[in-house]
């Protein structure tokens, strides 16, 4: 899963249009006590858990309220921190209130008491489990505080020789309590990293600073509209419309992006990039220590001019990048681009949809990309009418399109139809030029929209195989694994030394009981041959990290598989390393703090580290 908000960005981009420089007004802090626990900036002091296991069920389709010690609504900075923030409440206060001038005051305070109001009304009615944060945010779903780099963990075992660098995982960390409806896709982005050196391990997690977060933080609450969790209905509507006037009247920003940053990270041309579609993507830096330092929002030296989907894909033969970019609001829906090695950016080229589409992940071949236009669509009016944006689309025709990587216009896109087929995520991708063939490994989701909309119908995550004939435009779709052995299978990867090319195995997140992860699943995807990881009595992670052992091995599984790992029996969270050729555990390092679950990660080697811009 990643995070989705485009429809809260494209809100705040019409508010960024009437929006001056930004002002931070000290808007009234809610004072009702906190059910959760959240997540918080901290310099020197590590969050600290009860003393006993709080009494939770954790997971996103239960209902359940963890209680953790307050926080306090106003957070001092990290000590690593690129941007200054107030040190104390009453200092920002009074910063705050110099910078306004009464007509700011008066509309400030008339905004607050429209937000009362919504708020009360909002009470007055159940939230669904999708937007519940009682449900979204229980359990080690819930948020953690920072943790500054802890060197010399424990160790279990030996940690593998060629482990060298440092393994990051990305996740939705929400700041401040929610005051309304959220999803666990609308958290802040939070980094969590181990670093390996000569067998020794460090770890430390950070907030990524984004110009909602750091205005956020300022403010002591949350302002900006959450996409998935708050943008329902006439409420949406209502919440959309005070975002827009405190931006007309300089109370919050957005002309500098309204992205949390929390699903995807990739490493590319020195710069590792925090990323969700809603947004540009973050640069963030590892320091020598193993700590993180968001260094900022990244353009690509001015070339990037719109949001980038959070799963872009880098040819490991070429070293190119290959990036979408989609808009809910106007045309073009949809953009591709891609970037050299050294970082300069294609023109973009419109690629032809009837509507905004959501449009999570792509694949690349050796020769092609491979664009899903699928049937969860973004339907603003149906907010007007009391629904949900995100609307899965029964009447519209799944199809493929497939086009040549350098390609400077889409005229040459091939479209073929894959009927009642919705992939969230898209593991690889390869040609077969015998039978003029293009072949796509994904998982299909059913019902498509239940991540983001209340169902009846329990969620099923089928690994499956695509096959698109470019000669003749038909397709199949066929089940790898047999009935008898099917398992929900979410969030993984394949040996990304082939991403592109074809590949006989890919690691996945068992994802069961939904939506936990007991463990991780190695299919062979040409005989559907599954051997299965399970992390141990009630512990759970989330997505496994496949390491090559050695890039020029002859074998694709000859590597190491990474994932953290948390258990809910005494509360404490560790990384696993098991060997992917035959499932064995090699290490176990004992972590600091407790790691939520969480979203999508990557690898840096030592050698990488050193190149960072």
């Amino acid at each position: 899963m990643a995070s989705s908000a485009s429809a809260s960005a494209a809100a705040a981009a019409a508010a960024a249009a009437a929006t001056g420089n930004c002002l931070k007004p000290k808007f009234p802090i809610s004072t009702s006590s906190s059910s959760l626990d959240l997540g918080s900036i901290s310099s020197s002091k590590p969050f600290k858990r009860p003393n006993r296991k709080p009494n939770i069920s954790c997971s996103l389709q239960t209902p359940s309220i963890l209680h953790l010690p307050k926080q306090s609504p106003a957070y001092p900075p990290s000590a690593t921190r690129t941007t200054k923030h107030p040190k104390n409440t009453s200092t920002t206060e009074k910063t705050q209130s110099q910078q306004w001038n009464p007509f700011q005051r008066a509309a400030a305070m008339a905004f607050d008491v429209v937000e009362n109001a919504l708020v009360s009304n909002e009470r007055q009615y159940p939230l669904p489990k999708t937007a519940d944060p009682r449900v979204q945010i229980s359990g080690n779903f819930a948020p953690v505080s920072e943790q500054p780099v802890k060197h010399r963990l424990p160790v279990t075992g030996t940690i593998p020789e060629c482990i060298q660098g440092v393994y990051i995982r990305n996740g939705a960390n929400p700041l401040h309590e929610p005051v309304a409806g959220h999803h666990f896709f609308d958290g802040d982005g939070m980094v969590h990293a181990v670093k390996f050196k000569n067998g020794s391990a460090s770890y430390a997690c950070r907030f990524t600073e984004t110009n909602r977060l750091v205005q956020e933080l300022a403010l002591g609450r949350p302002v900006f509209p959450k996409a998935i969790g708050e943008l329902h209905g006439h409420s949406g509507i209502a919440r959309l419309l005070l975002f827009y006037a405190r931006g007309l009247f300089g109370l919050v920003d957005p002309s500098h992006g309204t992205g949390v940053a929390n699903a995807g990270l990739v490493y590319f041309n020195g710069h590792l990039l925090a990323m969700s579609e809603d947004d540009l993507p973050y640069h963030v830096r590892i320091t020598q220590s193993g700590d993180l330092k968001t260094v900022g929002r990244y353009d690509f030296d001015g070339q990037l001019k719109s949001t980038m989907i959070a799963h872009p894909k880098v040819d490991p033969e070429t070293g190119e990048f290959f990036a979408l970019s989609y808009d809910v609001i106007q045309k073009p829906y949809l953009k591709y681009f891609h970037f050299s090695p050294d970082g300069k950016k294609s023109p973009d080229v419109e690629i032809p949809v009837d509507g905004p589409t959501m449009m999570h992940d792509f694949a690349i071949t050796e020769k092609f990309v491979v664009i899903p236009d699928q049937q969860v669509v973004f339907k603003l009016p149906e907010m007007i009418h009391g629904g949900s944006p995100v609307v899965y689309d029964k009447n519209k025709m799944s199809r493929f399109g497939i086009l040549d990587k350098n390609a400077t216009d889409a005229s040459g896109i091939r479209w073929i139809e894959v009927p009642d087929c919705f992939c969230f995520h898209l593991w690889n991708a390869w040609e077969e030029p015998e039978t003029d063939e293009v072949v796509v490994i994904g998982s299909c989701m059913t019902p498509p929209d239940s991540i983001f909309n209340e169902c009846d119908e329990s969620l099923k995550s089928v690994l499956s195989e695509i096959i698109l004939n470019i000669k003749t435009g038909k397709s199949t779709r066929r089940p790898i694994i047999s009935e008898s052995e099917q398992v929900n299978l979410e969030a993984g990867m394949v040996n990304r030394n082939l991403l592109g090319r074809k590949t006989r195995f890919a690691y996945l997140a068992l994802a069961e009981p939904w939506p936990k992860v007991s463990g991780f699943a190695k299919v062979d995807l040409s005989t559907g041959e599954v051997k299965k990881y399970i992390y141990g009595d009630q512990k759970y992670g989330g997505e496994p990290l496949f390491f090559p052992r050695n890039p020029n091995s002859e074998k694709e599984d000859d590597g190491y598989i990474l994932a953290f790992v948390h258990n809910e029996k005494t509360w404490n969270s560790e990384l696993q390393i098991v060997n992917a050729m035959n499932l064995q555990p090699e290490a176990t390092v004992k972590l600091p703090s407790r790691v939520p679950y969480g979203f999508h990660g990557t690898f840096i080697s030592s050698k990488d580290l050193e190149k960072q811009a």
